[in-house]
C-alpha cells in the first residue's frame, strides 16, 4: 500500500529525484510541526544568519595569514575577499539539531546547499495530500523574488547572458538548477563540461556566446579551482580570474564560499568567548543560545570529557565526518573520505531527536536534523533528513505539516 501510494503521488511531480543512488530517497510520510515550532527554527535561522553575515565583512579585511590558517585555499584568497552582491549568500541552508526547547547550529551551507526543492515545492504538495498546512507556504514566493533580485543586481546591461550550469549526470543537481531557472525568463542551462573558457576574455556557452552571469548553485568552489583541461591548464582558477577581473559574475556569490568554510563557526565561538567587542551584547546572547563550541584543535572537549565531531572544513553530505567519544576514541565515522586534504574542525557532539517513519522498508526509526534556508538574509523553508548519527546522502527526506487543529493563522501571513 505505502510503496503503490508513495509512487502515484511522486509520478505526479516532474523533475524531481525521489529516489536516488537505487534507493528510496523521499518518504511518502510527514512529520507534524507547530506553528509555535517553525517560528522557533525562523528565529534561529535568522539570528545565525545575522552573526554569519556579520563575520562576512571581517574576514574579508583579515590578513593572508589567518585566512590560510583556517584552511582556505591559497588560490582562493584575491577570489575572498570580493564583495558583488548585497546579501552574502542568496540562498543559504543552516542545519540545526533541536536542543533544550530551542535549537542548535551544527553549519551553514552558505554557498551550494541542496534540499531546495524538497523544501520549497515538494513539501507543499505533500502536505496537501495529507491534509495538513505547509509550514512553507509563500516560501517559493520568497526564493523566487531573491534569485531575481541577485540576477539583477548583477546585470551590467539588459541584454545579459545569463546562464545556470550543473553536473547533468547528477539527477539532484541537474533538477535542482532547472527549478531555481524557471524563476528567470531569458536563461538558459548548459552542462558543466560543455563551458568553454577564454583566461582573461570570458567564459562562454557551447554556442561559443559569452556568459555575464552563472548560476551555479550545486557547483562548490572548492571542486571547481582542482579543474583542469586535457593540456592541463588551471581552467579552474582561469575561472576565478574571470570573476576578479569583472569579466563574469556568479552566483552564490564570492562571499558565499567565504562563509562556506566550517572554521567559520570557529571564528565565531572564539570572539564569543572571549567576549569580543565585535559583537554586541545581544550577539553574544544569540551565540550563546544557538552555536556550539567549535575549535580548531580537540583538546578543549577532551579536558573537559565531552563527545566531539571532527570535520573537514569544506565538505558535504556527512563525507569524511568523525564522532569521538570524551576520551578521543573514534565512535562513528563516515565510509567516505573524500575531503582528507582539508584543516578540520572540532565542534561539540550532540544527540539528534529520533523519530519513526513509514518506508518502503516498513517503519523505520532514524536520526533528525532540521534544514532551514535562508534567503538573502530572511528566513525560508524548513524540512528534515532523517538518517543516522551522520547525515550523510543515504538520509531520507521526511516532509513536514501543521494539523490544522493547530493551525495559528497570524502564523502565516505572508511577510
Amino acid at each position: 500500500m505505502y510503496k503503490s501510494e508513495r509512487q502515484q503521488f511522486y509520478t505526479q511531480i516532474e523533475q524531481f529525484w525521489a529516489d536516488l543512488y537505487d534507493e528510496e530517497y523521499a518518504l511518502y510520510d510527514i512529520y507534524e510541526v507547530t506553528g509555535e515550532e517553525v517560528e522557533k527554527i525562523r528565529l534561529a535561522t535568522e539570528r545565525t544568519g545575522h552573526i554569519y553575515f556579520k563575520i562576512a565583512h571581517l574576514l574579508r579585511n583579515v590578513p593572508d595569514e589567518t585566512l590560510l590558517e583556517m584552511g582556505y585555499p591559497e588560490e582562493t584568497l584575491p577570489f575572498l575577499r570580493l564583495k558583488t552582491l548585497e546579501a552574502e549568500s542568496v540562498i543559504a541552508r543552516f542545519d540545526f539539531i533541536p536542543y533544550n526547547g530551542s535549537y542548535k547550529c551544527i553549519e551553514m551551507n552558505a554557498d551550494t546547499p541542496t534540499f531546495i526543492k524538497e523544501l520549497f515545492f515538494v513539501n507543499d504538495r505533500m502536505c496537501g495530500a495529507f491534509g495538513m498546512k505547509s509550514p512553507n507556504a509563500d516560501t517559493e514566493q520568497l526564493l523566487k523574488e531573491a534569485v531575481q533580485d541577485s540576477v539583477a543586481q548583477s546585470m551590467s546591461s539588459p541584454k545579459a547572458h545569463i546562464v545556470f550550469t550543473a553536473h547533468e549526470e547528477n539527477i539532484e543537481d541537474y533538477y535542482t538548477a532547472l527549478y531555481l531557472m524557471q524563476f528567470v525568463p531569458g536563461a538558459k542551462f548548459t552542462p558543466l563540461h560543455q563551458l568553454q573558457i577564454l583566461r582573461g576574455v570570458g567564459l562562454f556557452d557551447e554556442d561559443g556566446k559569452r556568459i555575464d552571469i552563472l548560476y551555479r548553485q550545486t557547483v562548490p568552489i572548492e571542486n571547481v579551482i582542482q579543474d583542469e583541461d586535457e593540456a592541463q591548464n588551471k581552467i579552474g582558477l582561469w575561472l576565478l580570474e574571470l570573476v576578479e577581473q569583472n569579466l563574469l559574475t556568479i552566483i552564490n556569490p564570492p562571499s558565499a564560499f567565504l562563509l562556506q568554510n566550517k572554521a567559520v563557526q570557529a571564528v565565531i565561538w572564539g570572539l564569543h568567548e572571549e567576549r569580543h567587542a565585535f559583537f554586541s551584547a545581544e550577539e553574544h546572547e544569540w551565540i550563546a543560545h544557538y552555536f556550539l563550541p567549535t575549535y580548531l584543535e580537540e583538546s578543549p572537549f577532551i579536558e573537559k570529557g565531552l563527545r566531539y565531531v571532527k570535520k573537514p572544513v569544506f565538505g558535504r553530505e556527512g563525507d569524511t565526518v568523525e564522532i569521538y567519544e570524551a576520551d578521543g576514541q573514534l565512535l562513528k565515522e563516515d565510509g567516505q573520505k573524500s575531503y582528507q586534504q582539508y584543516i578540520k574542525v572540532y565542534q561539540q557532539y550532540i544527540e539528534q531527536p529520533k523519530t519513526t517513519f513509514q518506508s518502503e522498508k516498513g517503519k523505520q526509526t532514524g536520526e533528525m536534523l532540521v534544514g532551514s534556508f535562508l534567503i538573502s538574509g530572511k528566513p525560508g523553508a524548513v524540512g528534515l533528513r532523517i538518517g543516522g548519527m551522520i547525515t550523510n546522502n543515504l538520509s531520507y527526506y521526511l516532509p513536514v505539516g501543521i494539523k490544522r487543529a493547530h493551525l495559528e493563522p497570524e502564523l502565516f501571513i505572508s511577510e
